[in-house]
């Protein structure tokens, strides 16, 4: 239990109990011979007190009562050394896997109510086969103790009966062979109150969603190399519940499977010496990992696409031909006419060049911006729009048009994929699906632009008043050409003794 200030936990503070399970006397022996030479008889009493806050018969919470029972029952002074002492039993406890303590702050009193969580002790064959449990009632009561004790809970076997070599086969017989179950009715109110009386249901329903994310020890160990330098590391995560909280949060974060976290984890300089996780390298290795899989699905998606594509390609013309019918052309609204690039002015009308920015592929709608082959640079960039954004069709038109006309309008901005890519996820967040919003967007945009490019010369030409300069002009003071005129001795005599005059008269100001 980590308590850093006793003063939230005192004998005021209330509690209750939790258990899902009943003690048998296979159990019993267990707490006795087991876990009692480990955590002290104090410990266990104070886990049967526990178990006794509930009848024998029930599972469930127990009623909200003031630690001050605890403290009675188990003799202890509500004291400061009471308390610690307490905590220290309920810790013991808690290491050997037989409690667990939570605690819940509640606002409108501005306290703590403390839920006592009991587990089940382990049955004897999985107790001795937990590694650390073994070793530390081998270190409590000894080796030979430990194999008597084990051999203990086991029945000896009749010699008469030769159990290993007899060939075993199961002839049980399975529910459905037996009973019929009628489920044409489903019975929507039991389900219902089975749910709600259910109280494993009502704790651990808010846990599920996360807990389904989450990769627990037994996932990682099995996948990860044992050759592995780091194997030792990844060990220790069985018992180091902080470091596995945050290898899932790394999962959550970047999507990860458990054979990427097994791969990061291996990865040189991820542990510190001591065994730590360090947590800015795997965050960034996993970035990294996460980076490699978005594009690897990209393209992945992109060459689908690719192949979904040439077969509806394939299979257009005798679709066309068993219709007979011409296909849909949509119209466009004059209040969303576009002009014409003054490469089309020769070509093709404002209507015509509309018509085709709604109705035709960016494929073509790119052959006739270029006289020859159109770039691949410019078909990978408008493919990834068109198959991984999945902008649609006439969107995609509209954006050629608007970049076309930034290089025609003289603009040194350059195509290429940020740029473009920029304009089409910020097309994506504003929502632009449709040919009339795609207009809007870009006659937006150079509203936009138009007004920073009027800034932006009001600041250059600002002026201070009406009729005057930006600046005033500020004599520029010229070099003087010397030449011919030199100083006379006389001239430069009197120039020293003026000289003299104005050092002395300084002196005497600063005296």
């Amino acid at each position: 239990m980590r308590m850093k200030n006793l003063h939230h936990y005192t004998e005021h503070h209330r509690y209750c109990v939790y258990r899902e399970f009943g003690l048998s006397a296979l159990d019993d022996r267990m707490l006795t011979g087991a876990y009692q030479p480990m955590v002290g008889a104090f410990a266990v009493g104070l886990y049967r007190l526990l178990f006794q806050h509930l009848p024998g018969e029930q599972v469930g919470y127990s009623p909200l009562e003031q630690q001050r029972r605890l403290f009675m029952t188990l003799g202890l002074e509500p004291s400061e050394k009471g308390r610690k002492y307490l905590v220290e039993q309920a810790s013991k406890l808690e290491a050997v896997g037989l409690l667990q303590t939570s605690r819940l702050y509640i606002p409108e009193n501005d306290d703590y109510i403390y839920e006592y969580e009991l587990q089940p002790p382990l049955s004897p064959a999985e107790f001795f086969r937990t590694q650390h449990l073994t070793l530390l009632l081998r270190d409590k009561i000894g080796k030979f103790a430990v194999l008597s004790l084990r051999s203990g809970f086991s029945a000896v076997e009749n010699g008469d009966a030769p159990y290993p070599a007899a060939n075993k086969e199961n002839i049980s017989v399975p529910f459905y062979d037996i009973f019929e179950l009628n489920t044409h009715v489903i019975d929507y109110e039991l389900e219902q109150a089975l749910s709600e009386v259910s109280t494993t249901a009502q704790r651990t329903g808010t846990n599920d969603a996360a807990e389904e994310n989450s990769l627990n020890y037994a996932d990682i160990i099995l996948r990860f190399p044992r050759e592995s330098v780091n194997r030792r590391h990844v060990e220790q995560l069985r018992f180091d519940h902080e470091q596995l909280g945050i290898v899932n949060y790394v999962v959550n974060k970047f999507n990860l499977s458990v054979q990427d976290v097994c791969r990061l984890l291996d990865e040189d300089d991820i542990f510190s010496p001591q065994g730590q996780l360090i947590l800015d390298d795997l965050q960034h290795k996993a970035s990294m990992q996460f980076r490699q899989t978005k594009k690897r699905h990209e393209q992945q998606t992109v060459q689908a696409a690719k192949v979904v594509a040439l077969r509806q390609h394939m299979e257009e013309p005798e679709r066309k031909e068993d219709s007979g019918e011409p296909p849909v052309e949509h119209g466009v609204q004059m209040e969303y006419y576009v002009e014409v690039p003054p490469q089309f002015m020769t070509k093709c009308d404002i209507h015509q060049y509309n018509m085709m920015l709604r109705n035709e592929p960016y494929t073509r709608l790119l052959q006739t911006f270029f006289p020859g082959a159109v770039p691949d640079n410019l078909i990978d960039i408008f493919e990834k729009i068109d198959l991984s954004y999945k902008l649609p069709g006439e969107v995609i038109n509209v954006l050629i048009h608007y970049l076309m006309a930034l290089l025609v309008s003289g603009g040194e901005q350059r195509i290429n994929r940020n740029f473009v890519e920029a304009i089409a996820s910020n097309m994506l967040l504003k929502q632009v699906n449709s040919y009339e919003k795609a207009v809007q967007y870009i006659r937006d945009q150079a509203k936009v632009k138009g007004k920073q490019a009027a800034g932006a010369a009001g600041t250059r030409t600002r002026t201070y008043g009406k009729g005057t300069k930006a600046k005033p002009e500020i004599p520029i003071v010229q070099d003087i050409s010397t030449d011919g005129d030199a100083v006379s001795e006389e001239e430069f005599e009197e120039m020293m003794r003026f000289a003299q005059q104005m050092q002395a008269s300084k002196q005497k100001g600063t005296s």
